[in-house]
């Protein structure tokens, strides 16, 4: 257990613990500015500031090298400072350091723009995250979790940045940052801004299959992200030798028609100037690059790695190429000062890092809310405008809600597999490219998973992303990017993530196991997401209208047996509050038959087949799911049946039946009944699929033993 505080003795306990800094006297604020903002230098400093250039602009040698040596000296200081208060017992979680990576950290960030490029960062860039906005004091309460960190508490040491800054947080999943800086920077311009973006990945991480997914999409579609990948010769404990068999990563840039390049990434003036010299490429040319460092890791992965499997030649080796003592040379000799001017610059980053400490720590341990903590934004507008269209399908309402919201609404776009030209699967985008054009409606590349971090990305820039999945049975490829990094987004950054997610799904259709999934079971698992289930076109086009208006991740289940089969007119008032409720199709005192999707046309069938009093509704909204109108219709007729296309463990069944048993225990007046298919895989051969697949015969069958039932 951590040690208890005692701030009466804190003056005399802090200065062996340590402290932060400013860039030649000036705040790290000021560092962080956009632009040319010129920094006062502290009348007692003796090394005069320049000021700070960002792109397109840039550092000559002598002014490069106070600033940077600043940084890197103050990452190291204060990143040792946390490692003590680790060992002591104030800081928790995963504590990783940045010695050895310093270089490559200040030298690729100090050209990009806060607020104007899109970043993103990893746990060994802290002093990245210092030029890029941050400050040593948010720092360090972000690593000690109390009232004052810039995620209040919830999230881990590494797991931090500024979404509306556009320094995106990370997840710990290696490489699904990636797609992000891919979609915020081409929504960036898309909307008229030349941003560039930053995205950061490690020697492990290039491993991964979204490397490769958002180096693709950022070589199609000409965003100019630079992948700047630090190789500092393991993954936690594994070598680069077992990781991958090119010469160099950097060469990997061929395969997507890109350039790239391997440096020295202990060097920060080669960082830099690769960096500036890439980003002036960009601008001529929009196309992504690869920049190889090549640095060191001084310490194992985290502070609890003792790093065992590393030879004491290697760590010597790696020790001589330490970038912070050469920087501290290459500092006194192109600014022609001498050893005295160096040790103040030092000394002044000791205090300014002990002052940071000292104020971390005279604050309070966050309180847990009164209320629980909402994982929802607050959402969408009360109302808009009005539509409607007499005897359309399921499928043409979802064309009519895409139109609709396209047709509305600038800054939304479709994207998905074939949504182009060729209208997506099942037709229901048919004519939206020509009538939107080809850069709102965007076919992709089979990536689901980097397809789903470029929509979350470019949330995050002020576009609203509209995201087709072919088939749902394809977002499992997604499940990371939707339901820990988008579900959870609002949550760790406090910054809502508007997408629309459009899932056809169900079976009926005779196509098998990995064509026929609804998984509304599986999303429903995930906090943060919405989900809606429509089966008729005037909910179709209510479902999509509202999930898009909404600012959080919804997910709308569109049942593809539904969309050429089920006919109705849509009279949509505009009223979005509206629309976030239980569907009730008819009334009934003996029975309440819950269903979902195509089910629902089933159980209508049942009901109006049966000699019995059947009252037929459909949750609607599965998530948040509300089902307090489902249990004042069981209160009156004290019986509940729910049916589900998928087998008894993969839908929402068995929750319904004990919500349901949960609000009043003395509410049935005979056991619940769950009908579903059997849990296998769903066979392909149209005799075994609707041998399984709950109908109306089956549903009826059930109703009358049930109500034959004392």
């Amino acid at each position: 257990m951590a040690p208890n505080l005692d701030t009466g003795s804190l003056a005399a306990s802090l200065p062996e613990l340590h402290p932060a800094i400013c860039l030649a006297g000036a705040t790290l604020a000021q560092l962080g500015a956009v632009g040319s903002a010129a920094l006062k230098p502290h009348p007692a400093y003796p090394l005069s500031s320049p000021a700070v250039v960002r792109f397109p602009g840039r550092l000559a040698k002598p002014e490069f090298y106070p600033a940077a040596y600043t940084l890197m000296y103050l990452s190291r200081r204060l990143e040792a400072r946390l490692l003590e208060l680790y060992e002591k017992g104030y800081v928790k979680g995963t504590v990783t350091s940045s010695a050895g990576n310093e270089a490559a950290a200040v030298g690729m960030s100090m050209p990009y723009r806060p607020g104007k490029d899109i970043v993103s960062l990893l746990h060994r860039d802290f002093a990245a995250h210092l030029l890029l906005g941050a400050t040593p004091y948010q720092m360090v309460c972000q690593y000690m979790a109390n009232a004052d960190s810039p995620t209040h508490g919830r999230e881990g040491n590494a797991h931090h940045g500024d979404a509306n800054n556009r320094r995106l947080p990370m997840i710990s999943h290696l490489g699904k940052m990636l797609s992000l800086v891919v979609g915020g920077t081409w929504a960036a311009r898309r909307h008229g801004g030349e941003a560039f973006g930053l995205s950061v990945i490690g020697d492990g991480g290039s491993s991964t299959g979204e490397f490769h997914e958002s180096l693709n999409l950022a070589s199609v579609h000409k965003v100019p992200v630079l992948f700047v990948v630090q190789n500092n010769h393991y993954s936690f404990s594994t070598p680069t030798s077992a990781q991958y068999n090119c010469r160099r990563l950097s060469d990997r840039a061929q395969g997507y028609g890109i350039s790239g390049r391997t440096i020295d990434g202990t060097d920060a003036w080669e960082v830099y100037t690769a960096v500036c010299e890439a980003l002036d490429a960009m601008r001529e040319n929009p196309l992504p690059t690869i920049l190889e460092c090549m640095t060191v890791r001084l310490h194992g992965h985290a502070a609890y790695d003792k790093a065992e499997y590393i030879t004491q030649q290697q760590r010597d080796r790696w020790q001589v190429r330490d970038p912070l003592p050469s920087t501290r040379r290459k500092l006194q000799e192109f600014c022609g000062r001498g050893e005295s001017d160096t040790v103040s610059l030092e000394a002044m980053v000791d205090e300014e890092v002990q002052s940071a400490l000292s104020k971390a720590f005279l604050v309070a341990r966050p309180k847990p809310p009164v209320k629980r903590s909402s994982v929802f934004a607050s959402s969408s507008p009360a109302a808009v405008k009005p539509y409607q269209a007499k005897k359309v399908k399921n499928g043409t309402a979802v064309n009519h809600a895409l139109d609709y919201i396209l047709e509305n609404n600038p800054r939304a776009f479709l994207t998905g597999l074939d949504v182009g030209t060729y209208g997506s699967a099942f037709k229901t985008c048919k004519g939206l490219i020509d009538r939107h054009g080809a850069d709102r409606v965007i076919d992709m590349p089979i990536c689901e998973s980097g397809t789903m971090g470029f929509a979350l990305g470019a949330s995050q820039v002020g576009a609203e992303p509209i995201v087709e999945f072919q088939f749902a049975d394809f977002s499992t490829e997604a499940v990371t990017q939707l339901g820990l990094n988008a579900a959870t987004w609002y949550f760790r950054s406090g910054r809502p993530a508007p997408l629309l997610v459009r899932l056809p799904c169900g079976g009926g259709l005779t196509m098998g196991a990995f064509h026929s999934g609804e998984f509304e079971g599986l999303w429903s698992r995930f906090t943060g997401l919405k989900l809606l289930y429509p089966a008729t076109p005037q909910e179709t086009f209510e479902a999509l209208v509202a999930g898009y208006y909404d600012r959080n991740p919804c997910l709308v289940f569109e049942h593809k047996l539904l969309y050429w089969s089920t006919s109705g007119d849509i009279d949509f008032d505009g009223d979005l509050q509206s629309v976030w409720r239980a569907r009730r199709y008819t009334e009934g005192t003996d029975l309440t038959l819950v269903a979902m999707g195509a089910m629902v046309r089933e159980a209508i069938s049942a009901a109006e087949s049966c000699p019995y009093s059947v009252e037929v509704w459909n949750p609607f909204l599965l998530q948040p799911l509300d089902l307090s109108p489902i249990v004042e219709s069981v209160r009156k007729t004290g019986r509940l049946m729910v049916v589900q296309e998928c087998g008894e463990t993969q839908g929402l069944g068995d929750r319904i039946i004990s919500l349901v048993v949960r609000a009043d225990p003395a509410i049935l007046r005979c056991r619940p009944e769950l009908i579903s298919a059997p849990d296998v895989p769903i066979p392909f051969a149209p005799e075994l699929e609707s041998y399984g697949r709950p109908s109306n015969e089956s549903i009826l069958d059930r109703i009358e033993k049930m109500l034959r039932e004392k």
